[in-house]
């Protein structure tokens, strides 16, 4: 096998995170009508890089193949993010003092679900995305949206066509990214001289922090940390001169990036960077232990369905998404422990989850069969779906969440 190179600093990669074993692309929802077809399973095995310590999954499948118009995620389904949007908007309005002569790009602008609040604002936008179905969800919201996957060479041809951009932002996508530099060269190519841009991703350190095994899977190749980043933006001229801390995704970081020396660095940066010195993410003996938490989590939650089985309770699953997925095939969870998932996402309805080819049906389905259980799967937005099937409680139905820990309420 040839040998395994970090997209970072191109060293050699030897040392494991967690090896979660073969499993298929988590945003790969089968058709019933294929459901007897194989389908393709890859090696979840991460790894930490013993020189520039990012995390990172090898890539065994393409962009072109996961992020297709096939492509099933849609964010304006999530009333929770699309406030977290809004808000973003409303702020980076404000602080860079945006005006209908000014211009705003998302890299991974999905369905228009961030863009639109700067619409409504009368600020000109333009979204990026490679998939041609959320696409013309966004255009049908007045986004204009360029369908192509972003690099060096879509960062420059859009400044030639449309001008430098005054706001940058990718959210929850740089994970998503095979090439981080290409990735990045691109923002350095596109952002104006004195122009800001943002990152949104889950962060390494709360990961670690709360175990959280289900953000894995072959859609993200990298689980970035601040102490990883900063090189890979420094080698092209960008510099962090921000960063927030967010509660989204169990724990994320927005980081402000700019081209070197176009903004003055906040206290802000320096307290994350100890953050993360005190946490162990400096050396790779801070990264061990990991995998022995999650087989602790995946024994729990295992034990928890098959109780409920024997007991004759029943168990359906909320939420569609790729880290339901991760985890139903970590822990070996088919039909017979859990009935169906209920999601939302008319895009994801009467599909079958990839790899464990659960059913996923519309949310009232729950209401009609009344189950003991609700398993939450995306438990970052828990007390969100908590308020939305609040009607559990009239049969005495109850909430399960499996990570961190184990909780039902």
């Amino acid at each position: 096998m040839k040998a395994l190179a970090c997209r970072g600093c191109s060293s050699p990669l030897s040392v494991t995170f967690v090896d979660l074993g073969m499993q298929p692309l988590s945003n790969a929802y089968i058709d019933p009508a294929r459901a007897l077809e194989p389908q393709t399973y890859y090696p979840l095995h991460v790894f930490v890089c013993g020189r520039c310590l990012l995390v990172q999954v090898p890539a065994f499948e393409t962009r072109e193949e996961i992020f297709n118009d096939a492509y099933a995620y849609f964010s304006s389904y999530s009333d929770s993010w699309l406030a977290h949007s809004r808000a973003y908007a409303a702020a980076a309005i404000v602080r860079f003092g945006l005006t209908p002569a000014s211009r705003v790009v998302e890299v991974a602008s999905n369905d228009g679900y961030l863009l639109q609040y700067f619409v409504e604002h009368g600020i000109p936008v333009l979204g990026i995305d490679p998939s041609g179905d959320v696409a013309e969800a966004a255009i049908a919201k007045g986004v204009p949206t360029e369908v192509a996957f972003f690099g060096a060479k879509t960062g420059a041809q859009a400044r030639e066509r449309f001008g430098a951009a005054d706001l940058m932002a990718a959210n929850n996508v740089l994970a998503h990214v095979p090439d981080l530099h290409d990735f990045v060269e691109g923002f350095a190519r596109l952002l104006a001289p004195g122009g800001a841009g943002s990152f949104e991703f889950p962060h390494l350190m709360r990961m670690i922090e709360g175990a959280q095994f289900d953000t894995i899977y072959q859609e993200h190749y990298s689980y970035i940390s601040l102490v990883a980043l900063e090189p890979v933006l420094n080698a092209h001229g960008l510099e962090v001169w921000d960063v927030e801390e967010l509660a989204t995704h169990g724990g994320s970081l927005r980081v402000w990036f700019g081209h070197r020396g176009a903004h003055a660095e906040t206290p802000a940066v320096e307290g994350i960077r100890a953050a993360e010195r005190a946490a162990g993410l400096h050396e790779l003996a801070g990264y061990a232990g990991f995998a022995e938490r999650v087989r602790a989590i995946a024994d729990a939650s295992v034990r928890f369905l098959l109780d409920a089985a024997r007991d004759g309770k029943s168990v359906v699953a909320y939420g569609a998404a790729a880290k339901g997925n991760t985890f139903m095939n970590t822990c070996g969870v088919r039909r017979d422990l859990m009935w169906f998932v209920a999601d939302r996402n008319v895009h994801k309805q009467g599909k079958l989850m990839p790899g464990s080819r659960v059913p996923i049906a519309a949310p009232e389905r729950i209401e009609a069969e009344r189950p003991d259980y609700v398993v939450i799967l995306p438990w970052n937005i828990r007390d969100e779906v908590a308020e939305q099937l609040a009607g559990i409680r009239a049969w005495g139905g109850r909430f399960v969440t499996f990570v961190p820990e184990l909780r039902v309420f």
